[in-house]
């Protein structure tokens, strides 16, 4: 358990820094479409384990809940719009200088580092699954990025979007922030987050130690 300010943050990218759902759900043509795919994609990334192109994915998850094969394609033309939540680049700013800030993200190298562009921060690391070779939950990228960092578990926190991650950070040892902002329900069998919260507006007071 870490108990002074972690030297490494580490944080989901798509759900929990960016607005992913609004964009998906616009080119799926309503919220309800978008959300059926978005949670299909989820689904199949978060079981794929060993690393398969993340387009191909999309694609698959899109054609699975009744989209069009084009989605994919449409998706990745409007990928440079994938806007930040609300609150995501003041709390990075908070942190900024105060400890490394990494991203851990269940992507393709090239869209991955797209989506972390659409923050303006200096990241110390951001670690795909494609570079990884396996997608989250499975152990490896979130340990690849603590490597990178030259951090221990025990000596950084993860910020994770969708509650499939906190299978993988409790495997590692890291303590998780789950910014749920679509209210979405806990996996099955996923241990709770040391802090779930709709905003990131708490994030700063829990790594300080404020907040348990």
């Amino acid at each position: 358990m870490t108990t002074t300010f972690p030297k490494a943050v580490l944080f989901d990218l798509l759900t929990a820094l960016l607005d992913s759902w609004t964009l998906w759900n616009d080119v799926a043509g309503s919220a309800e479409r978008g959300r059926a795919w978005r949670a299909e994609y989820l689904r199949l990334t978060y079981g794929c384990g060993a690393y398969v192109p993340y387009e191909q994915l999309v694609r698959e998850a899109a054609m699975a809940t009744g989209l069009a094969e084009g989605a994919a394609d449409a998706l990745e033309a409007r990928w440079l719009e994938l806007p930040p939540w609300s609150g995501a680049q003041a709390a990075l700013d908070a942190l900024a200088g105060r400890t490394k800030l990494g991203v851990v993200t269940n992507c393709s190298i090239r869209l991955g580092r797209q989506a972390a562009e659409r923050l303006r921060t200096s990241w110390d690391c951001v670690v795909t699954a494609e570079e990884a070779g396996c997608y989250k939950p499975d152990p490896r990228p979130y340990r690849q990025a603590l490597a990178a960092l030259g951090v221990a578990p025990g000596e950084a926190a993860f910020v994770a979007g969708s509650g499939y991650d906190l299978f993988g950070t409790s495997a590692v040892g890291l303590r998780t922030y789950w910014h749920n902002r679509v209210g979405l329900a806990r996996p099955e069998g996923a241990p709770p987050a040391a802090l779930e919260r709709p905003t990131l507006d708490d994030l700063l007071p829990w790594l300080e130690g404020r907040l348990s």
